[in-house]
């Protein structure tokens, strides 16, 4: 009867990831967080039922019921991603408990993981769509993750040290290039990625990262939709490399470490 769990915990994501679409835009455009979702075109309020995770979209077609002019396909995709990935937070940290005797003290890691996925979906859009690792999220996320992490007992020193090598990492690459190969956003991401998730396991994110960055780069030259120097939005890499480095990161670090002795 696990299903069940897995729909409530899907749609609450689904939910999560409609709100993240509106939150990550209304941030980057300075508006103001309350109100009624609108048409990004025509400007017309949105009614709530046609404000539901997926099934709105499924069922105006794609398109805006007062103007007729296409939804973007972020919109589903973001609400699909962020349930799914509700779903793998979920399972990760309750392997072995019985759900159905669950307390609000078996759902802290989850409550920190779905905590991250928030952030970095915003952060994921943002750099996506805009090219910009926003302080307005990249600073108060710091804060939150850090104080998350602290009061589930994480180590201070780990988080620390963490935050300041993640920082210091791209400090540097921003001194050498003079801020051609990055941004000062990405400096704040880096102490992010520290305070959420510790030493080492910045480091396999910081891997991840960069060896998909790599694969990826490759293909859109190869079929000529990017050039050699051709801007990269990094934080796209590193939002999916902090969540596979939160959940598996221990096990990659260890298989990289036998692979070497």
């Amino acid at each position: 009867m696990e299903w069940i769990y897995n729909i409530f915990v899907f749609i609450i994501g689904a939910a999560m990831g409609s709100f993240l679409n509106c939150l990550a835009g209304r941030l980057y455009h300075r508006q103001r967080l309350g109100g009624r979702s609108a048409c990004p075109h025509c400007g017309r309020k949105i009614a709530w039922y046609d404000n539901i995770p997926l099934i709105s979209f499924i069922k105006l077609r794609g398109v805006c019921r007062q103007c007729h002019k296409k939804i973007s396909w972020q919109y589903p995709l973001v609400e699909l991603a962020v349930g799914a990935l509700f779903i793998i937070a979920w399972r990760h940290n309750l392997v072995g408990v019985n759900v159905w005797n669950l307390g609000l003290w078996d759902l802290r890691f989850v409550l920190r993981d779905w905590l991250a996925i928030g952030i970095l979906t915003v952060i994921f859009i943002m750099d996506w769509r805009w090219y910009v690792v926003d302080d307005v999220v990249s600073l108060p996320a710091i804060v939150l993750l850090a104080l998350a992490n602290l009061l589930l007992g994480s180590p201070w020193g780990s988080l620390l040290s963490a935050a300041v090598i993640g920082a210091g990492f791209f400090t540097l690459q921003y001194v050498i290039s003079r801020g051609r190969w990055v941004g000062g956003g990405d400096i704040r991401l880096g102490a992010l990625l520290g305070v959420a998730l510790g030493w080492p396991l910045t480091l396999v994110a910081l891997m991840l990262a960069y060896v998909g960055g790599a694969v990826v780069g490759v293909f859109l030259i190869i079929f000529k939709k990017k050039q050699l120097k051709s801007q990269v939005p990094f934080g796209v890499f590193l939002a999916p490399a902090t969540l596979v480095a939160l959940w598996w990161g221990t096990a990659i670090y260890q298989w990289y470490l036998n692979l070497l002795f």
